[in-house]
């Protein structure tokens, strides 16, 4: 029987489509790059994506959700100043459009309507990269198969951050508008200037960084919410129980970082082994318990006191 002999596929994420499937024959096309939706097997064959998202992935998706919200908050709360009572309606009104962002996203994603998607899992760090791995058989011209490897988990954050900056550019203004009679005209709106300025940086940061974000981000989280609750504990001369309790926000902000430092060690361990890393949780308010209980000791004021002494 006459075997019909092809040449090979080069490149790493170069495929050949399947055009016809009559019974159990397969017929193939050239090689090259895989449409959307489809990745290549181990055969060089593009196949469609038909997993789901593992728990990693949504964790994931949850981070990148989560930063357009944080940096909304942080800006509205930098901006409205001490006077305004419109923070608080500003933060659930960011809430809501992030909130909507994310559940429009989902539904518009493959299949569409439904609050699932399709997807192709991620085998290593160079899938989300595959514009560098274009093959040149005879070193001049290239063969182009640049695709999702990673479907959807490249393209799906960029629809998120459109749909919350229309949203945003819809409601937010008529909002601010409308409540923030505290602040001066001027600084009205300076928390949705800030937003016209972060999401063009997040937009770079995933084109540019997206799969170092996938495997570094419980690391990242750990690390910033660490380093902001210092900072904004030392900001607020919080030295003891008392001072936490003195003002609501201040609660506020401590359980937000506590849900970050779990939100961090979810996504590390994955909770793969119930028993063995829920205890972990238990470490979550170990670092402002330390700050808390060193803070009289490292006082600026109290050292230079002492060093005077001293001498």
């Amino acid at each position: 029987a006459a075997v019909d002999i092809q040449p090979a596929c080069l490149g790493l994420y170069c495929g050949r489509t399947v055009l016809l499937v009559n019974g159990s024959v397969e017929t193939y096309g050239d090689c090259g790059v895989c449409p959307r939706g489809q990745r290549t097997d181990d055969n060089k064959i593009c196949r469609e994506c038909t997993g789901s998202p593992d728990r990693y992935d949504w964790l994931y998706l949850g981070f990148m959700a989560m930063l357009p919200l944080v940096l909304h908050w942080f800006f509205i709360e930098w901006y409205s100043g001490k006077k305004s009572s419109s923070a608080l309606l500003q933060h659930i009104t960011a809430l809501l459009e992030c909130s909507i962002a994310a559940v429009v996203t989902l539904l518009v994603s493959d299949p569409v309507g439904s609050l699932h998607i399709r997807s192709c899992r991620v085998k290593k760090l160079s899938d989300w990269y595959t514009m560098l791995y274009n093959p040149s058989p005879d070193y001049i011209t290239t063969v182009h198969c640049t695709h999702e490897a990673v479907y959807p988990l490249y393209t799906i954050v960029f629809i998120y951050y459109a749909f919350c900056l229309v949203l945003m550019m819809l409601l937010r203004p008529l909002l601010v508008k409308k409540i923030a009679c505290g602040l001066g005209k001027s600084d009205r709106f300076r928390s949705i200037y800030a937003a016209l300025y972060f999401f063009p940086i997040l937009t770079v940061l995933q084109a540019v960084g997206g799969g170092l974000l996938y495997y570094a981000f419980p690391y990242i989280i750990l690390v910033l919410s660490l380093v902001t609750l210092a900072v904004y504990m030392s900001a607020s001369e919080v030295e003891s129980f008392k001072d936490l309790l003195v003002r609501k926000k201040r609660l506020v902000v401590l359980f937000s970082h506590w849900l970050l430092h779990a939100y961090g060690i979810i996504s590390i361990s994955k909770l793969d082994k119930l028993e063995q890393d829920l205890p972990l949780l238990a470490l979550v308010p170990a670092p402002a318990l330390f700050y808390l209980m060193t803070a009289k000791y490292t006082e600026p004021s109290r050292i230079l006191s002492e060093g005077g002494n001293g001498h």
